[in-house]
């Protein structure tokens, strides 16, 4: 059975733990690795975007950093409940014409009884911001 700790019942220490093990993750901007800590059917939705399932993260990941270059985020936790954790979080990036972006956002998480991810929620904004302003 796949598990991944921190398991739920969160605690404010184990929230906190797989708040920084979701920003690793998607910092070292490696798709296959990622799209484990879900479960295999995770729903998402991504701005206006519905993802489903490992293969469709994995692919949704893959063409995302295809357009969003040297990105770097940071995340923070915001609320968790016994199964289920809010943070909010920021990420800068420059697309392939040259433009850095800083990009906010939150998102509402539930995880299942193996610590796996099987819901994601994000918003999230884009503010356009000169290669100056970079604080990421």
């Amino acid at each position: 059975m796949e598990q991944r700790h921190p398991l739920p019942p969160f605690t404010h220490e184990t929230a906190m733990q797989k708040v920084q093990l979701a920003e690793d993750a998607w910092n070292s901007k490696d798709p296959q690795k990622i799209a484990l800590a879900y479960t295999k059917d995770s729903e998402w939705r991504n701005r206006s975007e519905f993802v489903t399932g490992r293969e469709e993260i994995v692919k949704f990941l893959t063409g995302k950093w295809e357009k969003e270059l040297d990105y770097k985020l940071k995340k923070e936790l915001w609320a968790f409940t016994d199964n289920r954790i809010a943070v909010r979080y920021e990420y800068e990036y420059r697309n392939t014409e040259g433009q850095w972006f800083r990009a906010y956002g939150n998102e509402n998480w539930e995880f299942d009884d193996n610590g796996l991810m099987q819901r994601r929620f994000a918003s999230v904004n884009d503010l356009p911001i000169d290669e100056s302003d970079r604080r990421l």
